[in-house]
């Protein structure tokens, strides 16, 4: 895919837009599997704690694709 900006609908929108969707559809996954287990109820602060695991999602999709 590359940096170099994605042509949806005539419309063209950066790639980091598009991995930051593609992080947040993943996180849904992960928090819905975390919720099952029943780890948020372990954490200090949930929001902080799901933020931070947004932000390596997100850091982890950067790095493959820039690879």
């Amino acid at each position: 895919m590359g940096f170099t900006e994605v042509n949806i609908f005539g419309v063209y929108v950066a790639p980091i837009s598009l991995m930051i969707v593609a992080a947040w559809l993943v996180l849904i996954a992960l928090r819905r599997v975390a919720d099952h287990v029943g780890l948020l109820r372990y954490v200090w602060h949930p929001a902080l704690f799901v933020l931070a695991i947004y932000m390596i999602v997100l850091s982890c999709i950067v790095l493959i694709v820039a690879r």
